[in-house]
C-alpha cells in the first residue's frame, strides 16, 4: 500500500470566497490538518479545478483528497476519482448558506468552516479507497417466481433487455388470475368498454421466447446465495429437483381471493343468486358475450354489485384494507350485462367509489350505458336472495331481490411465511414448516418479511420493489393490492431493479440505496466477543455465524448501512471508508472552546438519506440554524455507535442530536430498522448522562423526514436554546 498523502482543495465559488477567509482555511488544512498539499480554487468543480486535483493525484502522489466546497450530494460524479479516498467537506450548504452574513457573526462562521476543514482532514486519514468485493457473483440470469400477469411481464421485459430468464409457475399453465378473466378494465383512453385481457398473446410470447425457460407444475424448494450468485432448487410436482444459478429473483406470486364463504351474512354459499367477482368472471367467460346465466341456469335480468364485501372492515376475519381494483372491476362487470342487453338492471352499491388509473372516465362510460351507482350500506342477504341495505342518499332502509348479487371481495397476498409468526432460532431450523414461496436458507426466515396486512415488505416511497433480502424483488399484488394495469407497470419496475442488482453484483458493488458503493464490512476477529448482536440486528440477512459463532459476512447481500457497526459493543466492525474511527476522529477534531468563551458546540449525527438532505434543502432556502452546530452525516442512524455520543460528551460538546428517519409500521428508514435500533440504543443513554452528572436534555433523538426542510433547522435552534438555558457542559476542557 502506498504511503498516505493528503490533498485538501478549497473552493471559493458559490459565494464561499466572499464569506470566508479561504487563505486561512488553507493554512489550517496544512498546519492542523497535516495536509502536505492544500490549494484553493475559484471554482473547484470546473474543468481546471478537477484537472488540478487529477494532476496532483497523478504527479504528486495524492491518494487521500479533501474537497471543501458544496455538499456531498452535489457534483458526486465530478469529484469521483479512482482508487482515491475522498472526503466531502460541506462549506456551501453546511456553512455559508445557513448562517447570517452579518459582520458581527463573521468570526463564529469562520470558526465553523475551520472546524469542518479539521474534521475533513481528520476523517480522510482514517479512510481507504474501497475496493470491489472479491467474492462477487457474475450470474446475470433472472428468476421469476409466478406465471401470472406480473410474472410474465417481468420475464418478457427482462428478455427484451437481453437477460435470460427462468420462470417458475406452480400450476400447469401460465396466466394466473388474469387468464380467468373474460375481459379486463381498459388501460387507455377513452376508457369506454372492457377490453381483451391480452393474456393469451402474452402466454404465446413467453412460450416462444428463446431467452425464457418455463417450469410449470414447479415450485422453488430452496433459495440460498446472494445477488449474482443465488442458488435455487426447482422441484416438479411429479418429482425431481434441479439446481439452477441466477443473479436476481423477482417474486410475482400474486394473490388469493378472499374466501367469500366467510360472508355467510351476505348469502354466499346459501343463496343461488350470490357470487363473488371471480365467480362472475367464470359465468361471463362461459357466456362469451351472450346472456349471462347463474349456476342454476337462470338468465340474469337484474344484478347488484356489493362493494367492499369483507374488506375495509373492522370485523375480525375480514380485511381492513382496500384492494384497489374492486370498484373498477365491478364497473367492468356491470358493463358485461349492459353491453349484452341494455335492458338489464345493473346497480353498483358502494361505500366510496375508487377508480384509480382512468380519471373516472370508465365510471362515466358506465353511467352512459345505464349502470346505476348508489351509496348504500348492505346489511344482509336472506336465503331467498333478498338484499337488505340502507340507502345512504335517501336515508332509508331498502330491500331488493335481484337475479344476481356480486360481492366485491379483496386480495390476500401469496407472500409465504410470516417471519413474525414463524421464528428461526438457528440457521436452517424452523418451529414449523408452513407453505413457503422461496424457501430461503436465511437465519431470519424462509420468506420475505411482511407488512402488517401480509403483503411483502417494500416501501412504496423510498424503495418500491426492493425487499429486505438484497437482490430479491416483489411485484404485483404480492407487494400491495392492485389491478392489472398497475401490476404490469409494477413488474416492469421490479425487472429494472433486478437488472440493476445483477449488474452491480457483477462489479462487486452495492445495489440500493447506496448503489455503486464498493465498500463492504470487515471485522477484527481477535476482538470479537461472539455476542451475535451484528447477526441479529442486520436487517438484510447479510451476516451468519461459523462453527465458533464468529460472524460470517455475506458481502453480496450487504446494503452497506453500517447497522452491524453500530451494534458492535467492542467496535471491531468497519468499512474501508466508513468506520467508528472515521466519525470519532471528526468528533475529536473540532476545536473545543473552553467554558469562558461562551461558545457552545452541538453535534448533529444526521442520516444521509433524509435528515442530511433536509438540512441541505433548508440551506438552499437560506433557512438558518445555529453556527455552533457541527453536522456529521452518517449512512444510517442504525450505524451510530453509542461510543460516539459518550466520547463527544467527554470531549466537551454541550449537546448531541441524532436525526434519523421515521420508524415503526410506517417506517421511512431506507435500511428498514436502522432508526428504530438507534432509538432503542439511545433510550439507555440517560443512565450514562446521569453518571457524567449531565442533564438528559443534552442528548436527543429525532425522526426527520426529507421534507422537514423547516423543521430540521428548527430542531437545531431549539437545542441551542436548551443549551443556553441549562448552561454549557461542565466537561469542557
Amino acid at each position: 500500500m502506498a504511503d498516505m498523502k493528503v490533498g485538501a482543495y478549497i473552493c471559493k465559488g458559490c459565494g464561499i470566497g466572499e464569506r470566508l477567509n479561504v487563505a486561512q482555511l488553507v493554512n489550517i488544512a496544512q498546519k492542523e490538518g497535516k495536509a502536505p498539499i492544500a490549494r484553493e480554487h475559484e471554482f473547484l468543480c470546473n474543468a481546471s479545478g478537477v484537472e488540478m486535483i487529477k494532476n496532483d493525484i497523478a504527479n504528486e502522489g495524492v491518494n487521500h483528497v479533501v474537497i471543501a466546497a458544496c455538499s456531498r450530494r452535489a457534483k458526486a460524479e465530478t469529484f469521483n476519482f479512482d482508487n482515491v479516498a475522498v472526503n466531502r467537506t460541506n462549506l456551501r450548504e453546511g456553512v455559508i448558506w445557513v448562517t447570517p452574513a452579518d459582520d458581527d457573526k463573521k468570526e463564529i462562521v469562520q470558526e465553523m468552516a475551520a472546524d469542518y476543514i479539521r474534521m475533513g482532514c481528520a476523517e480522510v486519514k482514517k479512510m481507504e479507497a474501497p475496493q470491489a468485493n472479491p467474492n462477487h457473483g457474475n450470474n446475470r440470469r433472472i428468476l421469476v417466481v409466478g406465471g401470472g400477469i406480473s410474472g410474465m411481464t417481468a420475464a418478457l421485459e427482462a428478455s427484451k433487455t437481453g437477460y435470460d430468464v427462468l420462470l417458475v409457475e406452480k400450476t400447469g399453465a401460465l396466466g394466473g388470475w388474469a387468464a380467468k378473466l373474460w375481459k379486463r378494465v381498459p388501460n387507455r383512453e377513452p376508457y369506454a368498454d372492457p377490453m381483451d385481457s391480452g393474456v393469451d398473446a402474452m402466454i404465446q410470447a413467453v412460450s416462444g421466447d428463446k431467452r425464457i425457460t418455463v417450469h410449470l407444475n414447479s415450485t422453488v424448494t430452496k433459495t440460498s446465495g446472494a445477488p449474482g450468485q443465488f442458488s435455487v432448487d426447482i422441484s416438479k410436482e411429479s418429482g425431481g429437483t434441479s439446481t439452477e444459478n441466477v443473479g436476481a429473483i423477482i417474486m410475482a406470486s400474486g394473490f388469493t381471493q378472499f374466501d367469500a364463504n366467510k360472508l355467510s351474512h351476505y348469502g354466499y354459499g346459501k343463496s343461488a343468486n350470490v357470487v363473488d367477482q371471480a365467480g362472475l368472471e367464470e359465468l361471463a367467460k362461459k357466456a362469451n358475450g351472450g346472456a349471462i346465466k347463474r349456476a342454476d341456469g337462470k338468465e340474469v335480468k337484474s344484478v347488484v354489485f356489493v362493494q367492499c364485501a369483507g374488506q375495509r372492515s373492522p370485523k375480525e376475519g375480514e380485511l381492513s384494507y382496500c384492494s384497489g381494483h374492486c370498484c373498477n372491476t365491478s364497473i367492468k362487470q356491470a358493463m358485461y350485462f349492459k353491453d349484452q342487453n341494455p335492458g338489464i338492471d345493473a346497480m353498483v352499491m358502494y361505500t366510496d367509489l375508487r377508480t384509480p388509473g382512468n380519471g373516472e372516465d370508465f365510471y362515466r362510460s358506465a353511467q352512459k350505458k345505464g349502470v346505476i351507482f348508489t351509496k348504500g350500506w348492505p346489511k344482509e342477504v336472506s336465503a331467498s336472495g333478498e338484499l337488505k341495505f340502507k340507502d345512504v342518499i335517501l336515508n332509508e332502509e331498502v330491500s331488493t331481490t335481484p337475479d344476481l348479487i356480486v360481492l366485491a371481495t379483496g386480495q390476500i397476498a401469496n407472500s409465504g411465511v410470516n417471519i413474525d409468526e414463524v421464528k428461526q432460532d438457528e440457521p436452517g431450523q424452523w418451529a414449523s414448516t408452513p407453505q413457503s414461496v422461496l424457501n430461503m436458507v436465511y437465519r431470519q426466515g424462509k420468506d420475505l418479511p411482511q407488512l402488517v396486512h401480509g403483503f411483502n415488505d417494500s416501501h412504496f416511497i423510498c424503495f418500491p420493489y426492493e425487499t429486505r433480502r438484497t437482490g430479491i424483488y416483489t411485484c404485483g399484488p404480492v407487494r400491495r393490492p392492485m389491478d392489472m394495469a398497475q401490476a404490469i407497470e409494477d413488474a416492469t419496475g421490479a425487472t429494472l431493479k433486478a437488472i440493476q442488482a445483477v449488474e452491480n453484483a457483477s462489479l462487486g458493488r452495492a445495489a440500493h440505496p447506496r448503489s455503486g458503493d464498493l465498500s463492504f464490512p470487515s471485522f477484527r476477529k481477535e476482538g470479537c466477543t461472539q455476542c451475535k448482536r451484528c447477526t441479529v440486528e442486520c436487517p438484510f440477512g447479510a451476516i451468519d455465524e461459523d462453527e465458533q459463532r464468529f460472524p460470517v459476512f455475506n458481502e453480496g447481500r450487504c446494503r452497506r448501512c453500517g447497522t452491524c457497526m453500530g451494534a458492535c459493543p467492542v467496535r471491531v466492525i468497519s468499512f474501508e471508508n466508513y468506520s467508528v474511527e472515521t466519525v470519532a476522529t471528526q468528533i475529536k477534531a473540532v476545536d473545543m472552546p473552553d467554558q469562558f468563551d461562551e461558545k457552545p458546540r452541538i453535534l448533529v449525527l444526521a442520516c444521509e438519506n433524509d435528515a442530511y438532505p433536509a438540512l441541505d434543502m433548508a440551506a438552499m432556502n437560506r433557512i438558518q440554524y445555529s453556527a455552533f452546530t457541527r453536522v456529521i452525516p452518517v449512512r444510517c442512524l442504525g450505524s451510530v455507535n453509542t461510543n460516539w455520543v459518550v466520547e463527544s460528551l467527554n470531549a466537551g460538546y454541550d449537546g448531541v442530536m441524532l436525526m434519523g428517519c421515521q420508524k415503526g409500521d410506517n417506517y421511512q428508514c431506507h435500511f428498514v430498522k436502522g432508526s428504530e435500533l438507534a432509538h432503542v440504543r439511545m433510550s439507555k443513554i440517560d443512565d450514562t448522562l446521569k453518571g457524567l452528572s449531565l442533564e438528559v436534555e443534552r442528548v436527543q433523538t429525532y425522526e426527520v423526514a426529507i421534507t422537514d426542510i423547516e423543521r430540521a433547522p428548527k430542531l437545531i435552534n431549539e437545542m441551542a436554546e436548551t443549551i443556553n438555558k441549562i448552561g454549557l457542559s461542565p466537561l469542557k476542557f
